[in-house]
């Protein structure tokens, strides 16, 4: 969100990713994907090519349990070097003052136990007020996320280690706009959980690189305007408005009924581009008349099944650098339901 990495890499340290998604997607130089599976638009025999590049694991070995093995290896050099490790907070708790880190593969204890300075970093949405609230919170993130009961580590923080340091960061970046913001302060009640991703048929066609912004999905296309709506006017659009996020999320955000509100809030500032009203126009204009629509349903399936495919994907083409077209289908769905009322 801050772009920290990049930061302490031009002043010269040396930043490793533990959690084995969030190292892969590092090691290619990409932003992660996904919030909760970083590495999820990625093949196994695509790891298999970057470990044997990187650290020099078999070429063509694409097989998950050695790739994760030499994946160990690796990263607990990593962990005996280190100097200081930084995470993340899932939850803080206002009475104790402590917090716990929710991982999977174990990560964040290894990354903190043996560096003798911890820094964890958190929203300041992430603070719930008691101890007697966590227990809830924690199902919620893991039922949502992966579906486990609970993650197989949750780590609680009080204190210190012995002999250590701990440094605990509060980040607001424009988290306080939106908590004084009656339509959109309902989005800071998400957990990070990754549901509305998973359901989205936008997201799920599309993948998460399209985005542009470190959270994608629909709740990233509610928070990336709330930073920076001339950057990312666009994301809003980027909704069926079917309504699926709303109904699998865990803390029942209405996000269709935000992004439908930031598509209005975008236009009153004037920010959708020309190129966008004159779609929109023509789409309207076709929209209402329904031998114009279906014939131009006719004419796109047959132009999309002609077009050379170095139009689209090509460096001059940001649009296709990210996204690949579906394929055309042979008959409409006006066709096909016609064609089944008649039997």
């Amino acid at each position: 969100e801050c772009h920290l990495n990049p930061f302490l890499e031009r002043h010269g340290l040396e930043v490793v990713d533990t959690d084995l998604g969030e190292w892969i997607v590092q090691l290619r130089g990409e932003a992660p994907s996904h919030i909760v599976l970083p590495a999820i638009h990625i093949k196994r025999e695509e790891v298999g090519e970057l470990f044997h590049r990187v650290i020099g694991t078999p070429k063509g070995l694409a097989e998950p349990k050695p790739l994760v093995e030499a994946a160990r290896i690796e990263l607990r050099n990593k962990f005996m070097r280190t100097e200081a490790g930084i995470t993340g907070i899932n939850f803080a708790i206002a009475e104790t003052g402590g917090f716990v880190v929710c991982t999977n593969e174990g990560n964040a204890d290894l990354g903190v136990s043996l560096p003798p300075v911890h820094i964890a970093c958190m929203g300041i949405e992430k603070l719930i007020p008691k101890a007697e609230h966590l227990g809830v919170f924690l199902r919620l993130l893991a039922r949502s996320a992966t579906g486990q009961p609970i993650t197989t580590y949750s780590s609680h923080f009080h204190g210190p280690k012995p002999g250590g340091e701990l440094h605990i960061v509060l980040l607001d970046n424009g988290r306080s706009d939106i908590l004084g913001s009656d339509d959109f302060r309902r989005s800071l009640h998400c957990i990070r959980c990754g549901a509305c991703m998973n359901t989205c048929p936008v997201y799920r066609r599309s993948g998460g690189h399209s985005y542009e912004t470190t959270v994608p999905g629909p709740i990233g296309s509610i928070l990336a305007p709330s930073r920076d709506a001339q950057q990312f006017h666009s994301l809003p659009y980027a909704c069926s408005l079917c309504g699926s996020c709303t109904d699998v999320c865990p803390v029942k955000i209405d996000l269709h009924h935000q992004l439908l509100t930031w598509r209005k809030e975008i236009a009153v500032r004037g920010l959708v581009p020309w190129s966008k009203r004159f779609a929109l126009g023509a789409a309207s204009f076709v929209m209402q008349r329904p031998s114009l629509f279906g014939f131009a349903g006719s004419m796109g399936r047959k132009l999309l099944s002609w077009l050379p495919r170095f139009l689209v994907y090509n460096r001059l083409n940001p649009w296709g650098q990210k996204r690949e077209l579906p394929i055309p289908p042979k008959r409409s769905f006006r066709e096909l339901y016609r064609q089944r009322k008649s039997k």
